[in-house]
C-alpha cells in the first residue's frame, strides 16, 4: 500500500485556532507528522517595544485568554527584577492565589475539551458547568472572568476582602467534591481508560530529549515543576505534591491534570490561611535602568518563559515569550508516530495547545542564495551577528562558539 499525505487544517473543527498538520499515512497508520505554524501571528513581541512597561501588561495578558495571568506574571517578574523591586508579601500571595484559580479554570476547560474530542459530551457539559464556579470566583476578586488585570509593576492592583475569602473557600469546597467524581471517572471508568491508554505514547527519555513541559512531561514520569524547583511569588511558603504518572500516554495526561486540581485546592487554602497583612504593591519607577532578566512561571500547560531587556527608558528594548505549547509541539510528532489517524484530535488536544501563544514569524531577506528555502544554524547565526553589528553592538569581546 502506497503512502498518503493528508493535510489537517489550518482551518478545521477540532481546533479553534489555525494550525496546519500534514500527516503521512500508510493505510490508517501514521508514519510521520509535520506542523506548520504562522497562521495566527500577531507581532506581540515587537509591539511591546513600542509600549510602556504598564501598557505591556495589558498587551501580554492577551497572548492567551486561558493563561492571561501566567503571561502577565512571567513578564512582570522579569520587569521587577530589572527594576530591583521587592513586592510586598500580601501582593505575592494574591498573585499566587489568582494563578492557582487560573490553573483550576484551565484544567476544567481542558477536561471538557478532551471529553468533546472523544465524543463524551456529557463530560464536557459537567466539567464546564463546574468551571463556571471558578470563573465566578475570579470575577468576584478581579472584576473579570478572563484577562483578570490583577498585576501591576510592584504588586497587584486589587486587594482581597474577608467576604471574598469566604466565597473562595466555599467555591473550593464545592469544586473539591466535584473533582473527586472526575478523579474516579479518570482512573476507574473502563471505556475512558480503554480509549486513552497507549494512545499518544511519549517515553520519559523522549519527553526530556524533546523538551516537553508541564502535565505533558509529568505524565511521562518527568518530575519537574517550576513552582517547586525554582519557586516564585508565594510558592516557597506553601506545601504541595508535584503530580507525576508513568503511563506516558493520553490517559496519564488526564490523570495528572485531575490530580493537580486537588493539589491546587490545597495550595489555595494555605494561601488564604497564611495571607499576611500589609500593602499589596509598592511604587515603581516609570523608567527602568538598563538590565535584563529571565522569568519562569509554571502555567497550567507547562513552563512559561519571558525574557525582558531594559535600557533606561520607559519601554523595554526586547521582550521574548516562550509559551509552553511551543515546547510541547516538538513531542506531538513523536506521540503520533505509529499511531492511528483517528487518534490525532485527542493526541493534539492532550498537550492543551494554544497556537495564539505559540505563533512566531521569521523573515530573512537578501540571502546570498535566494533559492535557499532552509536556513541552517550557521547561516542564521551569521545573519544575526551582522544585523546587530550594523546597529552598533560591539561583539568583539563576545566569544562565539561553533
Amino acid at each position: 500500500m502506497s503512502n498518503v499525505k493528508i493535510p489537517i487544517g489550518p482551518q478545521h473543527p477540532a481546533l479553534k485556532e489555525p494550525a496546519s498538520f500534514t500527516i503521512t499515512l500508510n493505510g490508517e497508520k501514521i508514519l510521520s507528522m509535520d506542523v506548520r505554524l504562522g497562521y495566527n501571528h500577531r507581532g506581540v513581541e515587537k509591539a511591546c517595544e513600542e509600549r510602556s512597561f504598564i501598557q505591556n501588561i495589558y498587551l501580554l495578558e492577551r497572548v492567551c485568554g486561558i493563561c492571561s495571568h501566567s503571561h502577565s506574571t512571567a513578564y512582570i517578574q522579569a520587569v521587577e527584577e530589572c527594576a530591583g523591586l521587592e513586592v510586598p508579601k500580601r501582593g505575592l500571595y494574591i498573585r499566587t492565589l489568582i494563578g492557582e484559580l487560573e490553573r483550576v479554570h484551565s484544567h476544567f476547560l481542558w477536561l471538557g475539551v478532551a471529553g468533546h474530542e472523544l465524543g463524551f459530551d456529557t463530560l464536557l457539559m459537567y466539567s464546564w458547568r463546574d468551571r463556571e464556579t471558578v470563573m465566578d470566583l475570579l470575577a468576584e476578586i478581579s472584576g473579570n472572568r478572563v484577562n483578570y488585570a490583577m498585576n501591576t509593576v510592584g504588586g497587584v492592583r486589587r486587594d482581597i476582602t474577608p467576604e471574598q475569602i469566604k466565597k473562595v473557600r466555599e467555591g473550593i469546597n464545592f469544586l473539591e467534591e466535584r473533582t473527586k467524581y472526575y478523579v474516579e471517572l479518570a482512573t476507574q471508568e473502563s471505556t475512558l481508560i480503554a480509549r486513552l491508554a497507549k494512545v499518544g505514547y511519549l517515553s520519559k527519555e523522549d519527553a526530556e530529549t524533546l523538551g516537553a513541559v508541564g502535565p505533558t512531561a509529568r505524565a511521562s514520569g518527568v518530575d519537574r515543576d517550576v513552582r517547586r524547583d525554582d519557586p516564585y511569588a508565594a510558592y516557597s511558603e506553601v506545601e504541595f505534591k508535584v503530580i507525576t504518572d508513568n503511563h506516558c500516554d493520553v490517559f496519564g495526561r488526564t490523570v495528572v491534570r485531575v490530580l493537580e486540581l486537588m493539589e491546587s485546592y490545597k495550595i489555595i487554602r494555605q494561601l488564604l490561611d497564611k495571607l499576611p497583612d500589609g500593602p499589596i504593591s509598592i511604587r515603581a519607577p516609570r523608567r527602568i535602568v538598563a538590565a535584563e532578566a529571565l522569568s519562569r512561571y509554571e502555567a497550567p500547560r507547562g513552563e512559561d518563559v519571558h525574557y525582558v531587556k531594559t535600557n533606561g527608558t520607559d519601554k523595554p528594548e526586547r521582550v521574548k515569550v516562550r509559551a509552553p505549547t511551543l515546547a510541547n509541539l516538538q513531542a506531538v510528532a513523536s506521540m503520533l508516530k505509529n499511531g492511528y489517524l483517528a487518534d490525532v484530535p485527542i493526541v493534539v488536544a492532550a498537550i492543551d495547545p494554544c497556537f495564539s501563544c505559540t505563533d512566531r514569524m521569521i523573515t530573512i531577506e537578501n540571502l546570498a542564495d535566494e533559492s535557499q528555502k532552509t536556513i541552517d544554524w550557521k547561516t542564521l547565526r551569521d545573519y544575526s551577528l551582522d544585523w546587530h553589528k550594523k546597529r552598533g553592538l560591539d561583539l568583539s569581546k563576545i566569544e562565539v562558539k561553533s
